[in-house]
């Protein structure tokens, strides 16, 4: 393995073009109740509902597998993944999904291998088999981050990380995310690391109103296609590999 780089990838909307778990109460027919009751619950607690809803509907652990392998992802994000673990990078997922729904679909696109590591909300499957989600951190091992959810600091995970890997030397952390909750983990990131925010979402936004708390340099993506380039030029330049010219694009802080 290639010492020294950390990829860390958001999952909604950075590696699968949507989300999850609206994916799922969309395609199983569970938006209305999701409306109704989307302000009653912490969004786990509501996920854990829908799946309690389909298991009374008669749905089964493999119906949703099947309705898991049609979220729609980039292949060049696949390419991307591949060719990252050619190169010996360390590979990890950290996202606020669950453990049943990425596995699953990373399965399905045959990379699930590649990641060292799955850092998301657990899920179980009971005697009855139904399918159920907890909390990463649930009220027994709360969090006092005020920039993220309850149940997920992100930004916690990332100072984790980084402790493990600074026991075995000098490190450049690349992460790839879109959402409010990848803000925390980009502060976390130092001189030397990246940070690859999808273009438009709010995790760029947050990073445009706030740059100067980003040490990290900040390279925007579009696509699957911006991102594969843009990643493997990050991790090529670092390695003095040469690699053709991309479309990529950067925003610099001078922009900002």
């Amino acid at each position: 393995m290639m010492e020294g780089k950390v990829i860390i990838f958001d999952f909604d909307r950075t590696i699968i073009s949507d989300d999850s778990d609206r994916w799922v109460i969309v395609q199983m027919g569970l938006t209305d109740l999701f409306n109704h009751l989307r302000l009653t619950l912490p969004w786990n607690e509501l996920m854990n509902r829908m799946l309690e809803e389909l298991h009374s509907n008669g749905k089964t652990v493999e119906d949703i597998v099947q309705c898991l392998k049609q979220v729609p992802v980039h292949p060049r994000i696949v390419a991307a993944i591949r060719s990252v673990h050619a190169l010996g990078c360390d590979m990890k997922v950290l996202s606020d999904a669950n453990q049943f729904y990425i596995e699953t679909i990373l399965k399905h696109h045959g990379v699930l291998d590649l990641f060292s590591e799955i850092i998301t909300n657990p899920t179980f499957v009971d005697e009855n088999g139904r399918l159920g989600i907890t909390p990463y951190n649930d009220s027994s091992n709360p969090h006092s981050c005020n920039l993220c959810p309850p149940n997920l600091c992100k930004g916690l995970v990332m100072e984790q990380i980084q402790a493990s890997c600074s026991s075995k030397g000098k490190y450049m952390f690349i992460y790839l995310g879109d959402g409010k909750g990848d803000y925390c983990p980009t502060l976390k990131l130092g001189e030397g690391d990246h940070v690859m925010p999808r273009k438009n979402f709010p995790l760029s936004k947050l990073i445009c109103d706030n740059s100067t708390l980003v040490k990290a340099e900040i390279h925007e993506w579009d696509d699957g296609e911006e991102l594969e380039a843009i990643l493997l030029r990050l991790i090529e330049a670092e390695t003095s590999i040469t690699t053709p010219s991309s479309r990529s694009s950067h925003l610099s802080r001078s922009s900002d």
